[in-house]
């Protein structure tokens, strides 16, 4: 039977004018040839919201400050189970859409744990994670990202 550590999440679609999504690209550092496409967020600290935990979260990882106010209410929630440095999680977790007309990534908030196992980034179009034979997640994230850009009024 496996134990499962609970945790609490927030991530963030990170979208920009062209609709590409922004995705790092990470390894588990128990599992160093699982090689996977992830949207940045988290964790939540004891006492952090979903969206105060996304916007501190997308500022760690990607430099890009917001208030939480600024995100929004989430546009999903879901829960998963996944191991990740030899324990095993049940996540839930949310999701908060936010565009921007284009950002350079500054990674220079990465934890020890993130500069050990986040190898780059890369935009994605939903064409290009329905194409690719790079494991992703969610797995449903093109469906889930096209269903959200057609409800979207842009930047």
């Amino acid at each position: 039977m496996t134990v499962y550590t609970p945790r609490r999440a927030a991530r963030v679609l990170l979208v920009d004018a062209t609709d590409r999504v922004l995705l790092f690209h990470g390894s588990d550092p128990a599992r160093p040839g699982h090689r996977y496409w992830f949207t940045p967020g988290g964790g939540l600290d004891p006492g952090e919201t979903p969206a105060e935990g996304a916007a501190r979260e997308l500022t760690e990882e990607t430099g890009l400050r917001l208030t939480p106010a600024e995100l929004g209410e989430p546009i999903w929630s879901e829960t998963v189970e996944f191991p990740f440095d030899g324990v095993w999680y049940r996540q839930e977790q949310e999701f908060f859409l936010v565009r921007v007309p284009a950002w350079e990534v500054d990674t220079a908030g990465f934890d020890q744990v993130e500069r050990a196992s986040v190898h780059g980034h890369r935009w994605w179009t939903v064409g290009d994670l329905a194409a690719t034979t790079e494991r992703y997640y969610p797995p449903d994230l093109p469906a889930r990202l096209g269903r959200v850009l057609v409800g979207s009024d842009g930047c």
